[in-house]
């Protein structure tokens, strides 16, 4: 038998620990005490070794005095905020949202540090009930404002039968060394359409770290897409389940990383019922010394027959220096479905940017346009003009370095 030894915690750990106690939620500090935050040992994190880089966990968030300008703004669209944790008083809301708030966390307990912190920390979330279908944009705005803070937050959305939404969180705020833990709860009823996207536009000094959960009924159909581009370390996990017959989940990734960014998107998406579909679809743009990584595991239950699901990562690589880490996963345990995985990482096409080159364009213009055509397919299924429009912009923003 091999002997334990105490895990040694840094003054991340030993802040997180704290503030947990403070908060009454012994038994979590308790985990992070015997376990400590994860290190590249542990699987899921093999990356992104966050005992190394989260060195260090400013103090709880306070209520927000002030807020920064809004990092993005969609015409049209119908604004929620919520602020250092505590959710703003929001305008009448459009037919069929019903906005109100409930005590603690939102997401389901599973052996994740980030999910038990954002449990153990969130005193109230947001919820919305979607009883209809909506036509504006329903924007939520994540802050954490004034100086470094830590803020947990968390959002449950529930969809009922045959209601469709588009749903688009940003997280900012004001530039500081904030640490940053969201969670989104999403449920779909029976053939409920949504897309729901998530944008890190946060200041280049902070920790950003998201979960979203959902779970999808019959014939529900689901489209997400995450964007990282803003935080210097950033990882959203992404949990699907799709527990009803013919439901569908394209789940989608973008991280945009520059010059010393690390930047992680983790998804495991279940099949649990027969005759469900998913197509996840991540890609990373790489310059400087920075480093992407996209984790993506399909999870086929026994009674998961005839799933179809296929999973498929690209990595553009825009210097000598960049690091696109890539780890797909299948785990299977039905015997009759169609499921597949790859994976693809390079530099931009000479050729194509010699044609470019060739018909007079500069180098900087004909790099930006294979760029976007690289990010296409991401993009152009957002159909609402306005949002796909604002999206477009960020990363237009992001490749001429602003």
């Amino acid at each position: 038998m091999r002997p334990s030894f105490p895990v040694r915690l840094g003054p991340a750990e030993q802040a997180l620990i704290d503030q947990l106690k403070s908060v009454g939620a012994d038994q979590v500090a308790e985990r992070i005490g015997v376990v400590g935050l994860p290190t590249r040992r542990v699987e899921s994190y093999h990356y992104t070794d966050l005992k190394t880089l989260l060195r260090a966990v400013p103090a709880l968030g306070q209520p927000a005095n002030e807020a920064s300008a809004p990092a993005l703004r969609v015409p049209g669209a119908f604004n929620l905020m919520i602020a250092n944790g505590v959710i703003q008083n929001a305008a009448t809301a459009p037919a069929g949202i019903i906005v109100g708030k409930a005590n603690g966390g939102v997401l389901t307990t599973r052996d994740d540090v980030l999910v038990h912190l954002n449990n153990g920390l969130v005193k109230e979330a947001l919820t919305l009930t979607l009883e209809s279908s909506v036509d504006p944009v329903i924007q939520i705005e994540r802050r954490i404002e004034g100086e470094a803070a830590h803020v947990a937050d968390a959002v449950k959305v529930f969809l009922a039968d045959g209601a469709s939404a588009t749903i688009l969180e940003t997280f900012s705020g004001s530039d500081a060394a904030h640490v940053g833990n969201h969670a989104s709860y999403i449920a779909l009823g029976k053939g409920a359409v949504l897309t729901h996207i998530t944008l890190d536009l946060s200041a280049s000094g902070v920790s950003h770290f998201a979960t979203n959960e959902y779970h999808l009924a019959d014939g529900a159909r689901l489209r997400t897409l995450v964007i990282h581009a803003g935080a210097n370390l950033a990882r959203t996990q992404l949990f699907p389940n799709l527990v009803g017959a013919e439901a569908h989940a394209d789940v989608t990734g973008l991280n945009l990383v520059s010059e010393g960014q690390h930047a992680d998107i983790t998804m495991e998406t279940t099949h649990a019922v027969p005759h469900t579909s998913s197509q996840p679809l991540f890609k990373s743009i790489a310059r400087g010394r920075s480093k992407a990584v996209i984790q993506g595991k399909l999870v086929v239950l026994r009674d998961a027959q005839k799933t179809d699901a296929k999973f498929m990562h690209q990595g553009l690589m825009l210097s000598d220096d960049a690091e696109i880490l890539s780890k797909p996963e299948l785990e299977i345990y039905a015997d009759d479905v169609v499921c597949g995985h790859g994976s693809t990482c390079g530099k931009l096409d000479e050729d194509s940017l010699f044609y470019l080159l060739s018909r007079g364009i500069s180098k900087v213009e004909a790099e930006t346009m294979l760029v976007r055509g690289f990010i296409a397919e991401l993009l152009d299924p957002v159909e609402d003009e306005a949002l796909n429009e604002a999206l477009q912009g960020v990363v237009d923003g992001w490749l001429l370095g602003k």
